[in-house]
């Protein structure tokens, strides 16, 4: 089996590009199975890769690097439920040191059973321009930089994710700016909402990085910071009303959040939205605070019961997000009409990275 990861910062777009690369496997005659990670249960990405009829395990309390047997399993039972060609596993968007802690431990582990493939970094355009290219730093201490540019820096293959919404000269700047900094390191550039790209993405995974590379240095104390400075929630909730649009109350609970977490100064890392309702699902996100809320899994159909689904990465005070989203769920509910009842709330600073195994360059 061979397995492939897909990292990069929260809101990069790594589950619609694992969707879209699964879907080209298994048009191809391939079984793919999918590994997600977060650090609390509840997580938005597995009930939308599930909702598109993959095979999907997850693995849920910490990153894949802390959580590696836990890893090892889940990948032992998708070996055992469908025996997969090809695993795409998704980690964390807050997660570094990756080659280190989870890519060569596995192959020294477990080197029997998988095929380790290119470690592949989807960089989001708004990352890049305010980091790598002098933009406003809004949102962005230098501790999360700090983690996105050393996800850069370990990366096999980086590839610049949403390029349909960029002009010939933003793309420009931004490829020089990344050859600068990262010399010498494949640059593609991908969009996972159209597939531009994606052919030269697929040959670029297809290759297999040399085992033993050099592992980099990560100072851990400013790594745990800057994944400390994101309030983290993952919620349930559940929506009952008379014929209500579940794609209008995504989007309307999500351009919600969006408008209480600019008011409270509270950067969106990624925030995330799922309905659903007898098989018809509806997604809305947001991925930065320039953007706005995003629709983006339509279902098109009226309901009058749904489960809801809430992911939200900001940079702030986790307890003010409760707030927030308890708050926003109220707003919304009132605006049309539905009765939203609040479950199971996760939200909480990440803990500090401690890795099961850490590799040494030569191991």
């Amino acid at each position: 089996m061979r397995i492939t990861m897909i990292g990069g910062f929260l809101g990069a777009g790594k589950t619609t590009t694992i969707a879209r690369l699964a879907r080209h496997y298994l048009e191809a005659g391939q079984r793919v199975g999918i590994v997600t990670n977060d650090q609390a249960a509840e997580l938005v990405d597995t009930q939308f890769l599930r909702s598109q009829g993959f095979s999907v395990g997850e693995v849920a309390g910490a990153c894949f690097c802390c959580k590696f047997d836990a890893l090892a399993e889940t990948l032992g039972q998708l070996d055992r439920q469908i025996a997969p060609d090809v695993i795409l596993t998704e980690p964390v968007g807050s997660c570094t040191d990756l080659v280190a802690t989870v890519v060569e431990p596995l192959r020294a582990l477990h080197g029997d059973r998988y095929e380790m493939g290119p470690l592949a970094v989807l960089l989001k355009p708004e990352h890049g321009q305010r980091i790598l290219t002098g933009g406003p730093r809004i949102g962005f201490s230098p501790q999360a930089e700090y983690i996105f540019l050393k996800q850069l820096e370990e990366a096999d293959v980086v590839a610049v994710n949403k390029v349909d919404r960029l002009d010939r000269e933003a793309r420009e700047q931004l490829k020089e700016a990344l050859e600068a900094r990262f010399s010498g390191k494949p640059i593609l550039f991908v969009s996972a909402r159209t597939g531009e790209g994606f052919d030269e993405l697929l040959l670029a995974l297809a290759s297999s990085p040399a085992p033993h590379r050099s592992m980099m240095e990560v100072d851990y104390e400013r790594y745990a910071a800057g994944e400390a400075e994101l309030g983290w929630l993952n919620a349930a909730a559940t929506a009952h009303g008379s014929a209500f649009s579940l794609d209008q109350l995504t989007l309307q609970l999500a351009g919600e959040l969006a408008e209480r977490l600019e008011a409270a100064r509270m950067e969106a890392a990624h925030v995330k939205i799922l309905a659903e309702s007898e098989g018809d699902v509806s997604m809305s996100n947001i991925v930065s605070s320039d953007r706005g809320a995003e629709l983006s899994l339509a279902c098109s159909v009226q309901v009058d019961r749904a489960d809801l689904t809430v992911n939200a990465r900001v940079a702030g005070d986790p307890d003010l997000l409760k707030t927030i989203v308890e708050d926003g769920l109220d707003a919304v509910g009132a605006m049309l009409g539905v009765r939203l009842a609040l479950g199971a709330v996760h939200h909480f600073r990440p803990a500090p990275p401690v890795p099961t195994h850490r590799f040494q360059s030569g191991e």
